[in-house]
C-alpha cells in the first residue's frame, strides 16, 4: 500500500514539473463577480485571454491580467530558450475560491445592527503549452 502512494506522489511531482502557475490571495473582491471573468478566460489562448481582460470594464480584470502576465513570466523561468509565440499557451485551469470576510456593521432602524459582510478571494491560475 505505502509504495503505490510513493509512486502516485511521484507522479504529481512529475506533472506539476510541467504546470506554470500564479496566485493572488486576498483580493477585495467577491467570489462570484470574480468567477465572472475566470469563466470568460477558461480555455483561451493567452494572447486572446490578455486582449479580452485589458478590454474588459470589470472591476478584477486588471488583476487577473496581471496574475496572467505573472504566470507567463513563471514560464518564462523556467524555459528560457524558446519563445512565447511557438510555444501556444493558454489558460488551463483558472478556478476562484472564497477569502477572508470582513464583518461590519451598519445601523439600521429601531436600534438595530444590520451585518455587512465584505468578501475576498483567491484566485488560481495554470498556464500549459498545447505543444505536448
Amino acid at each position: 500500500m505505502g509504495s503505490r502512494k510513493r509512486i502516485k506522489a511521484e507522479e504529481v511531482k512529475e506533472a506539476k514539473k510541467n504546470t506554470y502557475m500564479a496566485r493572488l490571495v486576498d483580493n477585495p473582491t467577491s467570489p462570484r463577480k470574480t468567477r465572472l471573468l475566470a469563466d470568460l478566460v477558461r480555455g483561451m489562448d493567452v494572447e486572446k485571454a490578455l486582449n479580452v481582460l485589458k478590454f474588459s470594464r470589470k472591476e478584477s480584470a486588471p488583476k487577473i491580467h496581471k496574475l496572467l502576465l505573472s504566470a507567463i513570466s513563471n514560464w518564462q523561468q523556467k524555459n528560457e530558450g524558446a519563445r512565447i509565440e511557438d510555444s501556444n499557451l493558454y489558460v488551463k485551469e483558472i478556478f476562484v475560491d472564497g477569502g477572508r470576510m470582513l464583518k461590519r456593521l451598519r445601523t439600521a432602524p429601531q436600534g438595530r445592527g444590520y451585518r455587512i459582510r465584505k468578501r475576498s478571494n483567491h484566485i488560481t491560475l495554470i498556464i500549459d503549452s498545447k505543444n505536448l
